[in-house]
This record gives C-alpha cells, structure tokens and sequence, in this order.
C-alpha cells in the first residue's frame, strides 16, 4: 500500500514520529502492511525541530503514485506552500489518493482547497484561524480526528495518533489496529474530543483510579440496562456529577459513551467470530439488531454486513 509523508524545512519532528511509527515500522507479524516513502518539500538537509537533520530519500513525484498521503503538520498556519506541493496535492487528490493532516498541516490541504465543504479540524489553538482563512471548511474544534472519507484532519500533535489508528482500523479491522496500539501501548480509542484537554478548571478532589475502575466495569458487563441513575449510583455520585465527571474525563455522555463502547465490541464480535447479529445484539447490549445496525452505522459510518464482508477473509 503505497504511503509518502511530506519532510520539509522546519519539519515538525513529534507529528513526523508519530507518521513514520504508525505506517512505517516494519511490522513482519501482518501479512499486508504500509510502504512508506518520505518525500522532501524542500531542498535538503531539512532542519527538523530539535536541532535534527532530515534527508528524505524521495522527491515529490512519488505522491503521483502514492495511494495514501499524510502531511505532519506544517511550519506555520500562516506561512504559504510551495505551489508545486499544492498541485501534486490536488492532482492525487483528484485521482483518487487519500490525504491526511495531522495538526497544522490542515493548513496546507486548505491552502489546496481540499477542505472547501468538509468537516475538519486542527489543533483547537489553530482552529479560529483555519476557519479564518478558509471560510468554506466546516471547521470542529472538539473532536479528535475527522474522516470525510478521502481527506482525513487530525486535532493537535498526539491527535494524529488516534487518526492513525482508525485509518489502520479502516484498513485491516480493530484487531490489528489493537495489536499496533498494544505496541504503541496506547488506548486502541480515546473516547471524546480534544475539548477535555483545553486548560480549563478542573476538580481535583475526584479519585481518577477510582472513575477509571467505574468505567471499566461498565465495561465488563455491556449487556446490563444501564440508565444515568443507576450509573450514577454504581458510582456513588449524583446524577448531575457523574454527568460532569464523563464530559471532563471521556468528553462525552454517559449514554453515548456507552453506544460507542457496544459498537465497539460489536466490531470485535463480527471480525472475530460468526456469531448472526441477532446474537451479537444480545452481547453487546443492544435491544435488536435494528437497533445495533443504527448506532453500529452512526459510529462505524457502515452496515454490520458490509464491515463482515469488509474485514472477515
């Protein structure tokens, strides 16, 4: 699967990391996996942050071949890109490639007009200035990561790792986006947006071991009619704290967050064994498979069937 990410002068080294992890470690234990190339912008030696020197080993015609492009960041929301970057961009864009930013290289894909009508973000400091500069981008500065498809944005730095893995998720199924992230030794998926890491009041006298441990039996037994009141009291809490201690911690409701985490199993579920979604609906809390199919559509973005046919040899 042909893979380039970009290297320029001024290279953001952390998002460039995090590219060079996800797709281009040798992963032997997978049968199919990335071939990334890193494609110089500039004429080299590129200065990377931290006083590191990059040689990139391949020029931009490589993107006219690639299937998958990932700009790690940019060295400034407000500093243009090469022309010759831009055209590449949108021709593989128009030929079918998919593109993704992490952080500020949302930048460079509005500076391509690749953002014009989508959803998107960046990191939640840049975000009033994308939306600035490209009115016609719908800009999101709560969430992670969006996927329009073909053109995929990531919120600030660490965000380009969640991006990541749900590419890889997309690619090869959630049981090797698990396995990389077992590797990376990170969550599989962070639940929430990058809201809950804006520098904003916080309580400190809640035992976060204690909210965790909550979550995790909730876990443990998704197939119990869970209500904010019984949850509430699970949690010795009232219902308006505990409400307040989801949205700081998970970034979302406890109803929602408690969908996403039974779409989730259900994924497992359906990659892994071949269990009728009648089934699959009694284990994963849900109340038919009518219903499994809505939330798992909402979520996933297709059918139960069609993720099956998708991820199951």
């Amino acid at each position: 699967m042909n893979t380039v990410t970009l290297a320029y002068d001024g290279l953001c080294t952390f998002e460039f990391g995090i590219v060079v992890e996800l797709f281009g470690l040798p992963r032997p234990e997978f049968e199919h996996w990335y071939n990334l190339r890193v494609a110089a912008v500039d004429p080299g030696p590129l200065r990377a942050t931290g006083g590191v020197l990059v040689d990139a080993p391949f020029t931009l015609r490589v993107l006219d071949t690639a299937g998958t492009i990932v700009v790690p960041g940019w060295r400034g929301p407000q500093t243009p890109v090469p022309d010759t970057l831009l055209r590449k961009l949108r021709r593989a864009h128009d030929e079918g490639a998919r593109i993704l930013s992490v952080c500020s290289g949302a930048f460079v894909l509005g500076a391509a007009g690749l953002l014009d009508g989508r959803r998107v973000t960046t990191h939640w400091r840049f975000a009033e200035t994308l939306r600035q500069m490209f009115p016609k981008a719908h800009v999101d500065p709560d969430v992670l990561y969006v996927d329009e498809g073909n053109i995929l944005t990531s919120a600030g730095s660490a965000a380009g790792i969640d991006m990541g893995l749900h590419l890889i998720r997309r690619d090869f199924g959630t049981t090797v986006a698990n396995a990389v992230a077992r590797r990376l030794v990170v969550p599989p998926h962070r639940d929430g947006g990058q809201k809950q890491f804006i520098d904003t009041p916080v309580e400190t006298d809640l035992d976060e071991k204690a909210f965790a441990s909550f979550l995790d039996e909730l876990r443990a037994d998704l197939t119990r009619l869970h209500s904010i009141e019984s949850m509430a009291a699970d949690a010795n809490m009232s219902t308006r704290t505990l409400a307040r201690r989801f949205k700081a911690v998970t970034g979302t409701t406890p109803h929602k967050w408690l969908q996403i985490e039974r779409v989730r199993l259900a994924q497992t579920l359906l990659e892994t064994t071949t269990m009728p979604l009648e089934r699959i609906a009694e284990r994963t809390g849900f109340s038919d498979p009518q219903v499994l199919r809505l939330h798992f559509k909402r979520v996933v973005g297709t059918p139960p069937s069609a993720y099956r046919r998708t991820f199951v040899a």
